[in-house]
């Protein structure tokens, strides 16, 4: 007689625990490089690179959408070729350009020759004279990449649209050269601040996963790995006040960078509980807010409050058995 789960259950069970290995061993690895990843981006990562597709991370500014690419390019020990989107970004900026002012030189350099006009024009359109712009340079790598394409959505349509295609096949023509196809696949992440709609087709070519701003325990612990030395006390309570702030009505959230470099001027002025220096706390939230309108918005009373009720609601926990 047979027992537990019927067979096609099994199998479920099976293929999900193997999901989950996959996803543990690249959180593992991610953290060996100082990402704390959670489970969904792990398992977005895990499955970028089954399926061999781009990974479009979407979110708001600060969440650490461009740590993952650099984190992956380490995991890898690849490469990590960025583009940065921005607005008039036209195909010469991200795929290549022409060094005229070689070309022009060269041109110069061969008048005294008389050298037939064909001749010139097939040395000056070489590969000596080709501007590789990241577009480019990803897909002629020998070994594969990670391609970030960073804040996609302050790009414009059009640009978009050309994205698509060379994403799609993984090939550009130029005409003086003829086509130029992928050496490898590069690894792609897209990531984009929600600034414009991008467009449908775009979404579909891509895998997708949003990121939000960590709870507390994973900012704790981002703060925690990569300022090791930090007391494990103050990373708990800097994560807590900072969770506290991004509730507040701000022009500028605070991201994990901000975070970070709070966190790294409180450990310079040997700041062990948020408590002990109310003065010191609010003075260094300059690391944090980054427009008169926040800085006055939280005040040293706003500061003061936070730190009390954050360090009762830790004091409760202790009490109950709970851990900071």
């Amino acid at each position: 007689m047979t027992t537990g789960l019927p067979r096609r259950f099994n199998g479920g069970a099976s293929r999900a625990a193997t999901m989950m290995t996959h996803r543990d061993t690249i959180a593992a690895r991610l953290a060996d490089v100082g990402y704390v990843a959670d489970r969904d981006i792990a398992t977005a990562l895990w499955l970028m690179d089954h399926l061999k597709r781009p990974l479009l991370l979407e979110g708001e500014a600060g969440v650490g959408k461009t740590e993952v690419a650099k984190a992956l390019a380490q995991v890898h020990g690849c490469e990590l070729i960025r583009l940065q989107c921005y607005e008039g970004l036209d195909q010469n900026a991200a795929l290549y350009e022409w060094n005229y002012q070689r070309q022009l030189l060269a041109i110069k350099a061969r008048e005294a020759s008389r050298e037939d006009a064909a001749r010139i024009e097939a040395h000056i359109f070489s590969e000596d004279y080709l501007l590789e712009r990241p577009l480019l340079a990803a897909i002629r790598r020998e070994r594969a990449p990670v391609l970030l394409i960073d804040e996609v959505d302050r790009a414009d349509e059009e640009f978009e649209a050309f994205l698509l295609e060379l994403l799609s096949d993984f090939q550009v023509t130029i005409p003086e050269l003829g086509t130029i196809r992928a050496s490898t696949i590069p690894r792609v992440v897209l990531t984009s601040n929600g600034t414009r709609e991008l467009s449908d087709a775009l979404r579909r070519r891509c895998l997708y996963h949003y990121v939000e701003f960590p709870d507390i325990d994973r900012e704790a612990r981002i703060i925690l790995t990569r300022l090791p030395h930090i007391h494990q006390a103050l990373a708990h309570e800097i994560a807590r006040v900072v969770h506290a702030i991004r509730k507040e009505e701000l022009r500028k959230v605070p991201g994990v960078a901000e975070t970070l470099d709070w966190a790294a001027s409180l450990m310079g002025l040997d700041v062990k509980h948020l408590g002990d220096d109310p003065e010191a706390v609010h003075a260094t939230l300059i690391c944090l807010l980054k427009t008169q309108e926040d800085r006055a918005r939280i005040t040293a009373e706003v500061v003061g409050r936070l730190i009390d009720f954050r360090h009762e609601g830790a004091s409760q926990q202790m009490e109950v058995g709970g851990t900071v």
